[in-house]
């Protein structure tokens, strides 16, 4: 071979090898012959005519996602920042539409949402964005679906991913709920210490019940035990006034004791001669006498009293 032909198998290889090119998958490669779209070429080796066709431009035909912040003002006249997130792909059998109708998509839906979101929030207060932000996503997809689709994009979906409101409304939102906390666990704290006075005070009364009832039955105990020391010195030929001074000298004389045992006991100043029992037991007679004498003329007077 001369040397001479070499340029020319070159330029001949250059031109088979342009024949032939390869879309990606999920890729459609618009193709156009002298500036004139020819066709969409898919995923695959493909061919074209070396000189005369050309590929303009590749699509992509994955889910892709495009975030918009968004800044706007609620019902309640507090500024907040919206993040949502549009997920959209280009149809297949529409990439014509896709590839030359629109030079900048994503400024074409950016605008949509704009639009849409500072329609939508604006009718709600701050609180309505938190739980209504799902109404807010369908209107956004509802109006993208209807412009976008004449330019070959379907809006897969559309999602309301962050709501941020002003910091000072972020901060008074917090301290409200700091608040509301303290008052329900106030209210909580309020219920437990009435519960504990309650079941303490019921506690307090069943303690004096029983102790009222132990008292009255040591009295009834000591008054049998009276009754049948009595009882036994009778039987040896000592009346019941000289049984009862006895009885009362002993018990006098007991307490004395109990009182000397206990060291820690503050000064108490008691009769200690034999003839105190003696004046004690005259003079519980005497009260007992007079409170009886009482008794019977109230009850006279009582019946007087009905016979008028």
């Amino acid at each position: 071979m001369s040397i001479y032909y070499i340029p020319f198998v070159f330029v001949g290889l250059i031109i088979i090898v342009s024949v032939f090119f390869i879309v990606k998958q999920q890729t459609a490669a618009i193709v156009e012959r002298f500036g004139k779209f020819q066709g969409v070429r898919h995923a695959g080796l493909q061919l074209k005519i070396p000189l005369v066709d050309r590929i303009s431009g590749r699509l992509s035909l994955k889910i892709q996602q495009l975030d918009v912040i968004i800044e706007t003002k609620t019902l309640d006249d507090v500024f907040v920042r919206l993040k949502v997130s549009v997920q959209y792909k280009v149809i297949r059998d529409k990439v014509f539409d896709a590839f030359y109708k629109l030079d900048y998509p994503h400024d074409q839906i950016t605008s949509y949402v704009f639009d849409v979101v500072r329609a939508e929030v604006p009718k709600m207060k701050l609180d309505d964005v938190f739980v209504r932000k799902d109404d807010v996503a369908i209107a956004v997809k509802k109006e993208l679906n209807k412009v976008m689709i004449e330019y070959g994009y379907d809006i897969i979906k559309t999602l309301v991913t962050d709501i941020d409101p002003d910091s000072q409304v972020k901060e008074a939102m917090n301290r409200i709920n700091s608040a509301e906390r303290e008052k329900v666990a106030a209210q909580f704290e309020g219920d437990a210490q009435r519960i504990l006075i309650v079941e303490r005070a019921k506690a307090e009364a069943e303690s004096k019940r029983l102790q009222g009832q132990g008292i009255a039955d040591q009295r009834r105990e000591i008054a049998r035990g009276l009754q049948e020391s009595v009882e036994v010195l009778n039987s040896v030929g000592i009346n019941s006034q000289e049984a009862s001074a006895l009885i009362i000298v002993t018990q006098h004389y007991d307490t004395l004791q109990s009182i000397g045992h206990n060291t820690n006991s503050n000064l108490i100043l008691l009769p200690n001669s034999p003839q105190a029992g003696s004046n004690m037991l005259n003079d519980m007679v005497a009260s007992f006498t007079a409170s009886n004498i009482i008794g019977e003329e109230m009850k006279k007077q009582n019946k007087m009293k009905k016979g008028e």
